[in-house]
């Protein structure tokens, strides 16, 4: 009895530092990358073909509201990704170890398994907390000049301002709209994540080494590419959750739902279309993840040093 209670105190121990250590994560990558989130978002949303790249779409923010719109939204997502990041690596830490425990050896398909587990489940609050911050970003995002009077069908004072107004209009499930769409693209993405992760951290491991002693570079490596494959693989479904989460922002809806958007997206730009957005999104996705896997990647071994150290 008192090795089992050890060995439960033990495993919740594990998931805490898996938990904390994603939360620091997740405030990190949010920092480094909000501002090429709202680039990506302004690019998938846009309808009459006002930005014709990352850079001419940075320039018009920048000219006509100003740098600190780069950072319209972060509000939101500043408690949420970080408790999205802490859901994601609890949910595959704690998965990797059961995987681990009922097999002879740790394989990149349980990397991959446990990351599209974790993916399913942070889709829950990944949803909602995008659908505010899609309408945060994409407010003041108007053809008609800043000197006119323009009213547009939404204005929010911040997100929890948003949050009632959604609620009001459109109930509980306004506040969940694209969460079919979220969970086609989160689930194969962080299964790509982890996945990619953990087979480039075994390849940068020397002979006789072990993947948590590799050298913060390589975990910055790892990490952003890591990122890029993973956005590579399932872009388009993020590029149809953009639109059906801003869908009726700036008038009336276009979109009866997920293949309706599909449908008409790809008559109004062909395939090129559900990769708009693409470069800023990649140029976004290496610092990011680098400085995500890499923060947490530290924050976990500064743990197990600690263990190591109370065990001599």
């Amino acid at each position: 009895p008192t090795r089992r209670s050890s060995d439960l105190s033990h495993d919740f121990n594990r998931v805490q530092m898996d938990f904390v250590a994603g939360w620091f994560g997740g405030v990190a990558g949010l920092v480094v990358g909000h501002p090429f989130d709202t680039l990506k978002v302004r690019l998938q949303t846009d309808t009459t073909g006002r930005y014709r790249g990352a850079v001419q779409c940075f320039r018009h923010i920048v000219q006509s509201e100003g740098a600190r719109a780069l950072y319209k939204g972060m509000a939101s997502p500043m408690l949420g990704m970080a408790a999205i990041n802490a859901v994601v690596f609890g949910v595959q830490g704690s998965t990797m170890r059961w995987l681990s425990s009922h097999s002879d050896q740790r394989r990149v398909a349980h990397s991959f398994v446990a990351g599209a587990m974790a993916g399913g489940i942070q889709s829950l609050i990944c949803c909602p907390m995008e659908l505010i911050k899609a309408r945060l970003q994409v407010q003041g995002d108007s053809v008609v000049p800043r000197d006119h009077h323009h009213h547009t069908t939404a204005n929010y004072a911040g997100p929890w301002d948003a949050v009632k107004k959604i609620y009001s209009a459109e109930g509980i499930r306004g506040l969940g709209r694209g969460m079919t769409i979220t969970l086609w693209r989160e689930v194969p993405a962080f299964g790509f994540y982890f996945g990619t992760y953990d087979l480039l951290c075994r390849q940068l491991v020397r002979d006789g080494g072990e993947v948590h002693d590799l050298p913060a570079l390589w975990l910055c490596v790892a990490g952003g590419l890591s990122g890029v494959a993973s956005w590579c693989m399932t872009y388009p479904f993020d590029f149809i959750k953009s639109r059906i989460q801003t869908d009726g922002v700036h008038g009336p809806p276009q979109y009866r739902g997920i293949l309706d958007c599909c449908r008409k997206s790809y008559t109004a730009g062909k395939l090129r279309i559900f990769f708009r957005g693409l470069n800023a999104t990649l140029l976004r996705a290496f610092p990011v993840n680098a400085v995500t896997f890499t923060t947490v990647a530290m924050i976990l071994r500064y743990f197990r040093r600690g263990e190591e150290e109370k065990l001599l």
